[in-house]
């Protein structure tokens, strides 16, 4: 997806989030996305739970090293631009 139609796509699952009241299960490697709409992270290795909690916590300290080497791995971005859902509360 363009970036555009992405972030009306994720606008409108926190408009529907914020509306309805609802939690939802969203699956992605994409760490600005993550950053963007999720409260809490939960970080897999090989199936297993390698880490989870606060948004924020995970992705800016992560502690496993899974979780160390995905935000590592990640392409750095712009703080002011990606004001996660976290920071919105």
């Amino acid at each position: 997806l363009d970036v555009s139609v992405r972030r009306q796509i994720l606008q409108l699952l926190l408009d529907l989030q914020r509306q309805e009241r609802i939690a939802y299960l969203f699956i992605s490697h994409d760490l600005g996305v993550i950053s963007a709409i999720a409260h809490r992270v939960v970080i897999l290795d090989a199936g297993r739970v390698a880490e989870s909690g606060n948004a924020r916590t995970v992705i800016g300290a992560p502690q496993s090293a899974i979780g160390k080497a995905l935000v590592a791995a990640a392409p750095k971005l712009n703080r002011t631009s990606t004001q996660g859902a976290a920071d919105r509360q």
